[in-house]
């Protein structure tokens, strides 16, 4: 049975544990300051300091139905107006983005836990592109993806105490998802299979006019190094807390020619919260998540509107449904954003997972 080491009694904590593994995940670089589940998922299925193997699957959902701009919501037509008066300015209508994550770890100790993260994108996104007002549905194009992601691997290192509740990371991202956009003179595309438009007025333009941006596609094209730390411990008979952070920077770019360059800003997130473990079966608990974003550089990039900050309350249970399998769902509601330009935002995202030991 694989346990954690806390300060409390090792049954409610088994339980947390498994909780906590997913949650050190690192945050998907993206097109946007909200289109990446910022929940802590490690902080859900446990940190673990049990040596073994581990298996976790993770669904997120973030549907991103409302315009913001600052701290406030913005309707289409007030976005639309900045071409009324002869400006250029992209009118967003939804994205709605399905993540499927797949993770594999192996702790050979105590101290050391070394994971990689398998994700699935199903993304579609739908906009009315640079029009004016009125807007109509037949000036909507629409896209979709649906491929696998930028796999990542994470080592985390957890032997500074004896209770080993205190841990670091330090992790890459790879490009191994598909990526891309319009070369430089514009008679072709850079990449690796980017996405194209395949309804609407975008789709009838001729390649590479007829491509999704670059992004809002699979993978971004980068290697991106990851750092991270964590901390948890027992506040009381019955609670545990527990807060992490993690700052992803990409350091080296497939699309880096001159005219047709990418880069994803760098991201950084705090979690913190509090899991009640009376019950080791069944363990609500509730985080706050916080992420800042900031935009992304390059030619290929919208360096208006993809950076900000965003915050999130999260609640949820995590439940063992034997000693080595846990599953849990959360669902997050932002309480603050302070978005650049004009971005898509959700009014509530969801997430599950589940967790098996070995």
């Amino acid at each position: 049975m694989h346990k954690i080491l806390m300060n409390r009694a090792s049954a409610p904590l088994a339980a947390i544990s498994a909780t906590l593994l997913l949650s050190a995940t690192p945050l998907p670089a993206l097109a946007c300051a909200t289109c990446g589940c910022s929940l802590s998922s490690d902080a859900a299925m446990g940190y673990s300091a049990a040596p073994g193997w581990r298996i976790t699957a993770e669904y997120d959902y973030i549907d991103q139905s409302q315009l913001h701009s600052g701290t406030h919501s913005i309707s289409p037509s007030q976005v639309a107006a900045i071409n009324d008066a002869g400006g250029d300015q992209e009118v967003e209508d939804n994205t709605t983005n399905r993540y499927f994550t797949v993770g594999i770890s192996y702790a050979p100790n105590a101290d050391w836990n070394f994971k990689l993260l398998v994700p699935y994108v199903d993304r579609s996104h739908t906009t009315y592109g640079s029009s004016p007002n009125p807007l109509t549905p037949d000036e909507i194009s629409g896209a979709n993806v649906s491929s696998l992601g930028d796999m990542k691997f994470i080592v985390s290192y957890q032997g500074f105490l004896p209770t080993h509740n205190f841990g670091v990371q330090l992790g890459v991202k790879l490009p191994t998802g598909n990526y891309g956009g319009p070369n430089a003179d514009d008679t072709g595309t850079v990449g690796h299979n980017p996405v194209a438009f395949n309804s609407g007025p975008n789709a009838l333009n001729a390649s590479p006019d007829n491509l999704l941006d670059t992004s809002l596609q699979a993978g971004t094209g980068s290697t991106d190094i990851i750092v991270g730390a964590y901390y948890y411990r027992a506040i009381s008979q019955n609670f545990d807390a527990f807060i992490n952070w993690q700052y992803q920077s990409a350091v080296s770019e497939k699309l880096d020619q001159a005219g047709a360059d990418f880069r994803p800003g760098d991201q950084s997130t705090v979690s913190f919260g509090v899991r009640y473990e009376s019950d080791p079966e069944l363990v609500p608990q509730l985080q706050v998540n916080l992420t800042r974003k900031s935009p992304d550089e390059g030619v290929l990039a919208d360096t208006i509107s993809t950076g900000g900050t965003v915050a999130y309350l999260s609640p949820g249970i995590t439940i063992m449904l034997s000693h080595n399998v846990h599953v849990f769902g959360f669902l997050q509601v932002p309480f603050y954003s302070n978005l650049d330009g004009y971005q898509l935002f959700p009014h509530w995202t969801a997430s599950v997972g589940a967790s098996l030991a070995f």
